[in-house]
């Protein structure tokens, strides 16, 4: 063998050394010159076939870009400007790849390489780079480019050839753009790993939002135009409306005053309604909306922000069980039969068994002397445990199921003089904090006449008035009854507007209250209803379902009906000859009421008093009601239950009645013979399912939630201003007139309530403002002046 073919065996050595990822590409190094020279074409083809692969995988991968250019999902997230710039990158890349790819499998690549082959040629082949191309991988780690120099010395020219990087493919664009740009690429992607997270966190989302709102609310803030004086004016006899109420100034020339001022604001309203194809007609409300709006408006655009008054306490109960809580206070409790007493505990049990929120009825404990001056047949109890078995027996009775609420007893004292038990220290005292949520008191003017303690306002986030009790109906009966009615008038609207957010009047008949609407909140006991169905049972069937004809039935005392029904009886005695009435009734004015209607030789046939659902009332064809003292009496909506007729006057306190087919209401003496002996003439209808619904506690309960806002508080919804699209929350920005009023209302209450002697001249019983021994043994409490740990005093 020739020193040629030693050099070039020599030189196949050193290049499978450096090389071993290409040695077999490049296998064609043989022993001698020759042997190099025949088989080139053989190399020639076996690049050609490595080309044609690469120019494959060269055509996918330009395949991908376009896909990956064209997608609008990318797997990471990449801020708009950033992906824009690497789809860019892609567009730019995309011509490089395909150049490299025509000129690499280009036909002339063969002629060029054979021309260099020559023996006085220098041919510069960069081996790891055509090996990254086939390849087609860019390693994660950066690697030192591998080389392979093969040199061969043409010992006769003195010449040598060398492949190295600085020959003719050493210096190729494509692929120095190629690398560049992935290497650019990569760095890109993992920047956008890093930061994709934190771009799309919900702070950054929230911080951009922050900022786009308060943009926005500089920009409208410049145009919101300032409060002239009508609207100032409008807005200030609008909140004085309570205040003037109270001086005698009715609430509807309020309103027209508050409308004539803001006369501007209402054609605008009248335009925008035309504009919207709606009637021309703007109520009342939606301009007290407007002008609260534009107050808002305004106080917004200067930034203020307002925090409360002098007398807010913002210290409210937090919902941590997920569960809120109703505490139910009233005046009465069973077995005493009364109006406050029955209809309370229904409220309770229908509140808990829909188990969305937590409920606790407050009731007053008598001592056993007081008990029995109120409690019928003797009853007496000697623990509030022993009564409140009692209250559970007697209500799962009637409602047929277990109702799961909580009943406290809070210190109270009975007054002969008012027939009424009065609160005796702090009843709100006895609602734990924890428990401070929602409050609904019934007869809201009753408890707070002598209450001297916290205000129910501040201690619970809402507060609920129902008014049972149209007492200035029965002061106006007393001596001096005009004069008394007057100052009742004006401190039941002290104390209802001081410690209540809202009241709910269950008729008309009661007076006209501060943020009260008319609602009857009450329903029927499940037992009468089922009487009802029983009787349509039996006339359907073909059965005499009644066999008596008319009765009355209420507590004797004059002020319940019985001046009214005496006086009828003995005006229209020869017109209603015949006629038989039964009275059921016991009170302090029996004696009185039997001695009267004897002397009168009426025909009526007086009975001990008796639970209107007694098996004995069941045949009683017609129901007698003539009282006008009533706010919405109990015993009228249990006699339709039952099917019966209904002949009651036609009076506020009956409004509720009037849809009702069996009631049948009178506008005067003569009218009321007309009605009697329509009803003695004919059968009563039988109700109908919508009727006997309305009837019922589901439904009451349903009116109370709404027309008490209980919906929203249980909700935690707000009520912001709402034009269009704009919102603007009123309470963050709006200082209310009212509310500093009736915080100064009822912090003089408490001042005045806790002087004895103001106390004992306005009827107040003595020692009234702290509950007494007694109580504290019967109940387990400290002494007044003792903090007691269990209420949070």
């Amino acid at each position: 063998m020739d020193k040629g073919s030693q050099t070039t065996a020599a030189v196949a050595a050193a290049t499978t050394t450096t090389s071993t990822s290409n040695s077999s590409a490049f296998s064609f190094i043989s022993k001698g010159w020759r042997e190099v020279r025949d088989s080139a074409d053989a190399d020639l083809q076996l690049m050609k076939d490595r080309a044609n692969t690469f120019k494959n995988l060269a055509a996918s991968f330009d395949r991908e870009i376009e896909n990956l250019i064209q997608s609008a999902t990318p797997t990471f997230s990449v801020p708009a400007i950033r992906q824009s710039s690497e789809i860019d990158f892609m567009k730019k890349l995309q011509p490089k790849i395909s150049e490299f790819r025509r000129v690499y499998s280009a036909p002339e690549i063969s002629r060029r390489v054979m021309e260099k082959w020559g023996p006085r040629a220098k041919l510069g082949i960069d081996l790891s780079r055509i090996r990254s191309a086939i390849v087609a991988e860019v390693d994660e780690t950066e690697e030192e480019d591998m080389y392979g120099i093969v040199e061969f010395n043409k010992f006769k020219k003195g010449r040598r050839a060398r492949f190295t990087e600085e020959g003719q493919f050493g210096d190729w664009e494509p692929i120095r753009a190629l690398k560049t740009r992935l290497r650019e690429f990569e760095k890109k992607n993992a920047s956008v790993e890093i930061f994709g997270g934190f771009k799309n966190s919900e702070f950054v989302e929230k911080v951009k939002s922050s900022l786009k709102a308060i943009i926005k609310e500089l920009q409208e803030s410049k145009d919101v135009p300032p409060l002239d004086v009508p609207e100032l004016l409008a807005y200030l006899v609008r909140q004085s409306g309570p205040f003037l109420d109270q001086l005698g100034v009715r609430r509807d020339l309020c309103d027209k005053i508050v409308e004539s001022l803001c006369s501007k604001r209402k054609n605008q309203l009248v335009l925008r309604s035309l504009a919207e194809g709606e009637p021309p007609t703007v109520d009342s409300d939606k301009i007290n909306d407007e002008l609260d709006l534009r107050i808002a408006s305004v106080l917004q655009s200067t930034g203020h922000c307002y925090e409360g008054g002098f007398w807010t306490d913002f210290v409210k109960h937090d919902v941590s069980d997920g569960k809120r809580h109703v505490a139910i206070v009233t005046t009465a409790s069973l077995p005493w039969m009364t109006g406050t007493a029955v209809n309370p505990l229904f409220r309770a049990a229908y509140l808990a068994k829909s188990a969305k929120q937590k409920v606790t009825l407050l009731v007053p404990w008598l001592c056993r002397s007081d008990q029995e001056l109120v409690y019928p047949n003797n009853l007496t109890f000697s623990s509030p445990e022993e009564q409140e078995n009692y209250i559970r027996n007697w209500l799962e009775e009637r409602t047929g199921f277990k109702a799961d609420f909580k009943i406290s007893f809070y210190p109270g004292k009975f007054s002969k003089e008012r027939r009424s038990i009065i609160p005796a220290g702090d009843t709100s005292q006895f609602i734990p904090s924890k428990d401070a949520d929602i409050c609904i008191l019934e007869e809201p003017e009753h408890l707070n006449w002598y209450h001297h303690g916290k205000r129910w306002t501040d201690k619970f986030n809402h507060v609920v008035g129902i008014v049972h009790t149209n007492y200035l109906e029965y002061i106006k009966r007393e001596k001096n009854g005009a004069l008394q009615a007057f100052l009742v008038k004006h401190i039941n609207n002290w104390v209802t507007r001081a410690y209540c957010h809202k009241v709910l009047r269950l008729s008309a008949a009661t007076q006209d209250l501060p943020k009260s609407v008319i609602c009857n909140v009450h329903g029927v006991n499940p037992k009468f209803l089922k009487i009802g169905e029983k009787v349509a049972e039996e006339r359907e069937l073909g059965q005499q379902a009644f066999s008596k004809e008319a009765y009355f039935l209420g507590k004797m005392v004059w002020a319940k009906g019985y001046k009214e029904l005496i006086d009828l009886l003995a005006k229209h005695k020869n017109d209603l000859d015949g006629f038989k009435l039964d009275v059921y009734g016991n009170g302090e004015d029996a004696h009185e009421v039997q001695s009267t209607a004897k002397r009168l030789n009426l025909n009526l046939n007086f009975l001990k008093g008796r639970d209107h659902a007694d098996d004995s009332l069941h045949g009683y064809k017609i129901f007698i009601n003539p009282s006008v003292s009533d706010v919405l009496c109990t015993a009228t909506a249990e006699a339709l239950a039952m099917g019966k007729f209904v002949v009651c006057a036609d009076h506020p306190s009956n409004e509720f009645f009037r849809s009702f087919p069996n009631c049948l209401t009178y506008k005067s003496s003569e009218d009321f013979v007309a009605k009697v002996k329509e009803a003695l003439a004919n059968e009563p209808q039988p109700l109908t399912p919508e009727q006997i619904y309305n009837l019922s506690w589901e439904a009451a309960t349903q009116r109370f939630v709404e027309y008490s806002e209980l919906d929203r508080v249980l909700n935690n919804r707000h009520n912001p201003a709402k034009v269009g699209s704009k919102i603007i929350a009123k309470s963050s920005s709006l200082p209310n007139l009212s509310e500093i009023v009736d915080g100064g209302l009822a912090f003089a209450h408490y001042c005045l309530t806790g002087n004895e002697l103001l106390r004992l001249c306005t009827g107040a019983i003595p020692g009234t403002r702290d509950y007494d021994k007694q109580h504290c043994k019967d109940l387990h409490l400290l002494p007044p002046q003792v903090e007691n740990p269990i209420y949070g005093w």
